[in-house]
């Protein structure tokens, strides 16, 4: 079932996810429901506030953007992502081991603030440690795109944003935009749910 994307200026999106356990009503469909929700949205990564749920899980597919990607480069151009495999995870209960690696600036958005895309800075590598959807044990390090994604989704369930990297210039700048997004005022093909009206 596809859910409706939480939209900037709920308070779900800023507070601190609480860990979970196997015991989590229908956990097994939410992640599913997640997974169809980021899909049809044209999603790679997708945390459980943005579908109000405040608890620590996010789902990361990074398949659709890598094809997408190289085929809009093409096969004689560089890529940074060129030998990245695809990942695809559920992450529960992440903590962050280590970030690593010079800040590199990539441009992102969220399907939580749709039509604002902006260059943001994060490490190159991010080691995690969590528990997969069958609540086994895990630690991965993430890099290249799925780093990215990786780091994006784990700040939703620490209540961050991505524009909370932003200059507080460049946020002034953006004040409207945000403000229509809290009101409903965007244009966007997703189911989505909007804190005012």
């Amino acid at each position: 079932m596809i859910l409706p994307i939480v939209a900037y200026g709920d308070p779900v999106l800023r507070r601190k996810a609480d860990p979970i356990t196997a015991a989590y009503p229908q956990l097994q469909q939410l992640i599913d429901d997640m997974f169809e929700t980021m899909y049809a949205a044209s999603g790679i990564g997708l945390a459980a506030p943005q579908v109000g749920h405040s608890i620590r899980l996010f789902v990361v597919d990074t398949a659709a953007a890598l094809k997408t990607r190289a085929a809009n480069e093409g096969a004689d151009q560089e890529s940074a992502f060129a030998n990245e495999k695809p990942v695809r995870r559920v992450i529960i209960n992440a903590e962050v081991i280590e970030k690593n690696g010079t800040p590199w600036q990539y441009n992102e958005g969220c399907l939580s603030i749709p039509t604002i895309r902006e260059d943001i800075g994060r490490p190159e590598t991010i080691r995690i440690r969590y528990l997969d959807e069958q609540f086994r044990p895990q630690e991965e390090m993430f890099q290249g795109l799925a780093g990215r994604v990786v780091q994006h989704e784990y700040d939703h369930i620490e209540g961050i944003l991505f524009i909370d990297y932003l200059r507080p210039l460049r946020r002034k700048l953006l004040q409207k935009k945000l403000s229509n997004i809290s009101r409903g005022l965007v244009d966007v093909d997703y189911p989505m749910r909007f804190a005012k009206k």
